[in-house]
């Protein structure tokens, strides 16, 4: 039975995870940096706010905005589609246009506006046009055929205060370390992390934002050192380079205590892709009682607080019992 999708209100934030067809390891470096610009383009032409994110091998993450609509230019929606479809492409669809204004053809130039603005500031529409995308690119270019992704994508709701928006960020750019392929977040350059490390202004846009969050400077050089701070905390030199050792983990685990929030969001925390809304009590509870009717009636409340590790608060609207969090590798 499929998880119900909670939608939040206009301005709402998410994490979205999508993964390739029987987790095959199909994105090698050629293949990520398509994605990232694909992402970007796709981002701009839909109004979407990339926070940060983490393209791996089979997989990736996301972290976005979805802001409130806003009324559209016909100057502005042609520079989104020369974006998204090219030069040649915006200007006949700009000539189209002008011809029907001059016309008196409201009605026609208000279904071809329409034709593209329906997909603007929409998570779904994000999502559909970018994974169609990829999958055109990497069947063209690797010589495949059939469906690139699994199943749907997964999103979980995100409060946008306090720190869960920061913890799920930190999250997302410690996915390189956890699966041991750098030792330091910044040395990946497939994340929003190390995309702003290397001069990235989007990226550098999207951590500052974070920070802002927090209640720290948002401008880049104080930014970054604060979240590079968020990321590491105290300790780190004492663990090893993928992070926890596994049986550190399942020693803490099996004995009932409770692992730091630096060192919970080093390992494989499933709150974060399964968890369906993140935030704090109030925030949680008042989702579930936005979308009460898609819960059972013997549910009373919708805040569950998670388990296995110091979170500062958080809560979700699941209770995941079996595997909510495990050690990295």
């Amino acid at each position: 039975m499929r998880t119900a999708r909670i939608v939040g209100e206009a301005g709402s934030f998410y994490h979205v995870v999508s993964r390739v067809v029987d987790r095959q390891m199909v994105f090698d470096c050629a293949a990520k940096e398509t994605l990232r610009g694909m992402l970007r383009r796709v981002a701009d032409f839909c109004g979407i706010r990339v926070i940060t994110y983490a393209l791996l091998d089979n997989h990736f993450h996301i972290l976005m905005q979805v802001p409130v609509p806003q009324s559209v230019t016909d100057e502005e929606l042609i520079r989104r589609i020369g974006v998204l479809y090219g030069d040649q492409i915006a200007r006949n669809i700009e000539i189209s246009l002008q011809t029907m204004v001059k016309a008196g053809e409201e009605k026609q130039a208000a279904e071809l506006r329409e034709k593209y603005l329906y997909r603007m500031w929409n998570m779904a529409e994000f999502m559909k046009t970018l994974k169609q995308r990829v999958s055109i690119w990497q069947n063209r270019n690797r010589h495949r055929k059939g469906t690139l992704w699994e199943e749907r994508y997964k999103s979980v709701l995100v409060e946008g205060k306090q720190n869960a928006l920061a913890a799920v960020a930190a999250y997302i750019d410690l996915n390189a370390v956890r699966a041991g392929i750098v030792a330091d977040p910044k040395d990946y350059r497939y994340c929003g992390y190390g995309e702003a490390v290397g001069g990235g202004k989007e990226a550098r846009d999207g951590l500052g934002f974070i920070m802002a969050t927090l209640g720290e400077a948002s401008d880049w050089r104080r930014a970054s050192a604060e979240y590079r701070k968020f990321l590491y905390q105290k300790g780190e030199k004492t663990q090893k380079r993928h992070g926890i050792e596994p049986e550190k983990v399942q020693e803490v685990l099996a004995a009932g205590g409770k692992l730091g929030l630096v060192e919970a969001l080093r390992c494989r925390v499933r709150y974060f892709s399964d968890g369906v809304v993140l935030g704090s009590k109030e925030y949680v509870n008042g989702v579930f009682a936005k979308h009460r009717d898609k819960f059972g009636k013997a549910r009373q409340d919708g805040a569950r607080k998670l388990r296995w590790g110091e979170w500062d608060g958080l809560c979700s609207l699941r209770d995941l019992r079996v595997n909510a969090i495990s050690a990295p590798g």
